[in-house]
């Protein structure tokens, strides 16, 4: 855990990182001279707390505050004002513009200690916080049965690659993929031989895609990729790897009979001429319908 010292100040900066350094933050602690070299610093290390002077050359403590809270990377640093000046309206200012606590000059090393390590602590908390919250909304993304992400996500985050495409003259391709005659599987094998099939169907897909490449399930048996920055030539390309690798899928703790294959339609922006979502997948989805009336186990 670091802290950054921001202070114009040189004998009460030292002292400062030296109170802090005999106290638990040895190899943790970092100074910049003044607000400018302070955010700086913040902007390229993210420290977990900031000490800043609020009367500083260049960039006094307010603007300094204002410039780390403008910033995704910094705006949740907790930051402890030093200052001489006990004026209500200073610590007004202060906490207005995201201050979280003041530090009187002169101070007491025992309390700045202990104010350090409570915003530490608290901080440690708050970002735990959020990254299970994070963690909540990924799942509220996903299907439980087989880890994709479901529909709801696809038509939002198809809605941001369509528009981003649209401003960067990009490309974006979709597959949909249905898995034949899913319903002789669970009637032969029975349901917990189709609950397999689709998680092995979305473990082999997401396993040859690329990292930014979005598996979702779209309903039942059907599935959806999508290829951002892909022609529809290079999505067949990914639409008949996708079919050799469900084709060799083996089921042989449930039976040696159980084979499964997909059909695939790709559809891609602005190939098809589509201006939204749903004409995409419908493109998709009529091409999905050509593959199997053409006998299964292809693409269209």
């Amino acid at each position: 855990m670091s802290i950054l010292v921001v202070e114009d100040n040189r004998e009460t900066r030292r002292k400062i990182v030296a109170d802090l350094k005999q106290n638990g933050f040895k190899d943790a602690v970092f100074e910049a001279v003044d607000g400018l070299d302070g955010f700086q610093k913040a902007s390229q290390n993210a420290p977990d707390v900031i000490l800043c002077d609020i009367e500083m050359p260049r960039m006094d403590g307010l603007k300094f505050l204002t410039a780390i809270r403008s910033r995704t990377e910094t705006e949740h640093i907790p930051v402890l004002l030093l200052t001489s000046n006990t004026s209500r309206d200073i610590r007004l200012k202060g906490l207005t513009t995201g201050a979280h606590d003041f530090i009187h000059i002169p101070y007491d090393p025992q309390e700045l200690v202990a104010r350090a390590k409570l915003h530490l602590n608290a901080k440690r908390r708050e970002e735990e916080l959020r990254k299970r919250n994070k963690e909540l909304e990924l799942l509220s993304h996903k299907d439980a049965l087989t880890g994709a992400f479901n529909r709801r996500y696809l038509c939002h985050i198809l809605n941001v690659e369509l528009g981003r495409a649209a401003r960067t003259d990009g490309m974006v391709s979709v597959l949909m993929l249905d898995i034949d005659h899913f319903k002789e599987i669970n009637d032969r094998f029975g349901h917990q031989a189709g609950d397999l099939a689709l998680k092995k169907v979305t473990a082999e897909a997401t396993a040859c895609l690329r990292d930014y490449d979005l598996f979702f399930r779209y309903g039942g048996e059907e599935f959806v990729v999508m290829l951002p920055d892909t022609s529809k030539r290079e999505a067949l390309k990914v639409a008949h790897r996708l079919c050799q690798k469900v084709r060799a899928i083996a089921f042989s703790h449930i039976s040696p009979d159980l084979k499964i294959t997909v059909s695939i339609g790709v559809a891609a922006y602005p190939d098809n001429d589509v201006c939204s979502v749903e004409e995409l997948l419908a493109h998709a989805d009529q091409a999905l319908y050509q593959a199997k009336q053409s006998g299964r186990d292809q693409v269209a």
